[in-house]
């Protein structure tokens, strides 16, 4: 088992599928502050709210340079119809394989991932991490991250 990431660790890379069938690496993003949200399941009450909670805040992001990057153990197909479904404008991760999950120490032996965030800065180093999240407060309390420095 591997040792629990904290912050000022540098965030492990990765290379994954995204919704609409493109592949992104962390390292892409080198520059930029990421916020890696990891989240049990698509279409579900709780992945549906925090997700939206990113859309509408989604321009303040953008704003703000900051990249959203969502992951879950769901397919493409899946990550696809709810992107449609809600309208997200953010990038959606499969990790079918697992291999993100277990890289973050983010597994849930019932649901694929536990509801944890994780702001990486430009520098590639984790700055914060937010182990229980309620899914509607949530994304207003990541950009107050990005924002006090």
């Amino acid at each position: 088992m591997k040792a629990e990431l904290k912050e000022g660790d540098p965030a492990p890379d990765f290379t994954a599928l995204t919704n609409g069938g493109n592949k992104v690496s962390l390292s892409d993003y080198r520059g930029k502050h990421v916020v890696l949200y990891f989240y049990p399941r698509d279409n579900t009450p709780g992945c549906t709210k925090e997700a939206c909670a990113f859309r509408d805040e989604f321009g303040a992001f953008e704003k703000k340079g900051a990249v959203v990057l969502g992951v879950s153990i769901n397919s493409v197909k899946s990550h696809d119809k709810f992107v449609t479904k809600y309208n997200l404008p953010f990038t959606l991760l499969a990790d079918e394989d697992k291999k993100i999950v277990q890289a973050y120490g983010v597994g849930h032996w019932f649901m694929g991932a536990r509801r944890v965030t994780f702001l990486i800065g430009p520098d590639g180093k984790i700055e914060k991490i937010w182990p229980s999240v309620k899914p509607v407060e949530h994304a207003k309390e990541v950009l107050e991250a990005i924002s006090s420095e």
